[in-house]
C-alpha cells in the first residue's frame, strides 16, 4: 500500500505544534456519500514512560463487521509523550502496520481526536492526510472544548464547542456508560461521522473497529476471515 511520506519525529514540540498549525487548513471537513465496504480501526499500546509500543490496525467488513485482516508492528518510539502532540509520537509506528494490509480500507476510526484539537489536528487528521482516507476520531476523553450533559440513553449526544466553534460531538454510545468524544478526522462532516460511529457499536462503549484495535495493540491473536474475492 503506497502512503505519502511522513514529515519525520526527529522534531521538536515547537516545530510540531507548527506542522499542526499549518496542516489544520488542508483537512477536509465534508463528505457524506461514504458507502464502506471495509472500515478500519487503529489503536496503539503504549505508555507514557515506555518506549517499545506496538500499533495495530484492524479491517472490518460492513455491515457485519467481521475481522477480515489485522496487521501489528513493533517498535520503540522515538518522539516524546506530548498531550496534544500524539500524532508525532504515534503515527510512525501505526504507519508501519497499515503499510502490512492486504485490504484497503474505506474509512479509519482512530482512537484519538481529530479536529476536537486545540489546533484542530489530532491525529485522527493527522493519519487521515497523510492516507488520504475518511477518517473519524473516536476518543475517551475530552482534549479541549466544553459540553452539556448527555442523555442517558444510547445513541443521544450533544456537542462539543470550543471558543464558538462546533468541534465534535459528545455520544452516548451505550447506555450507563461515560460517553465518547467524535470528531472529524478527514473527508468526512460531523453528522456522518457520528452515524458511522454508532453503526458500528455493536453493544460496547468504542464502535468495533477501535475496539478490536484496542484489543489487538494488546497482544491478543483476532480470528480472521478467509481474504474476500
Amino acid at each position: 500500500m503506497e502512503i505519502n511520506d511522513w514529515p519525520g519525529s526527529q522534531i521538536s514540540v515547537t516545530q510540531a505544534k507548527q506542522i499542526q498549525m499549518e496542516l489544520a487548513g488542508r483537512v477536509c471537513r465534508q463528505g457524506k456519500n461514504i458507502y464502506p465496504r471495509f472500515i478500519a480501526g487503529v489503536d496503539i499500546s503504549a505508555g507514557h514512560v515506555q518506549t517499545i509500543a506496538r500499533a495495530a490496525v484492524v479491517v472490518l467488513d460492513y455491515p457485519e463487521l467481521r475481522v477480515c485482516d489485522t496487521k501489528t508492528a513493533d517498535d520503540e518510539l522515538s518522539f516524546p509523550y506530548v498531550p496534544g502532540l500524539l500524532s508525532f509520537r504515534e503515527t510512525p509506528l501505526i504507519l508501519a502496520a497499515w503499510k502490512k494490509l492486504s485490504i484497503n480500507p474505506d474509512l479509519l476510526i482512530v482512537d484519538g481526536h481529530g479536529i476536537a484539537h486545540p489546533r484542530r489536528f489530532g491525529i485522527a487528521s493527522h493519519l487521515g492526510l497523510i492516507l488520504d482516507l475518511p477518517t473519524i476520531g473516536c476518543a475517551k476523553s475530552r482534549l479541549c472544548g466544553a459540553e452539556s450533559p448527555v442523555d442517558s440513553e444510547a445513541g443521544n449526544y450533544t456537542e462539543l464547542v470550543d471558543n464558538g466553534e462546533i468541534i465534535g460531538a459528545v455520544l452516548r454510545s451505550k447506555s450507563g456508560t461515560k460517553p465518547i468524544y467524535v470528531s472529524i478526522g478527514h473527508k468526512i462532516d460531523l453528522a456522518t461521522a457520528i452515524k458511522w460511529v454508532i453503526g458500528c457499536c455493536r453493544g460496547y462503549r468504542l464502535p468495533e473497529p477501535a475496539r478490536l484495535a484496542h484489543i489487538a495493540a494488546g497482544g491478543k491473536t483476532l480470528d480472521i476471515l478467509p481474504s474476500p474475492t
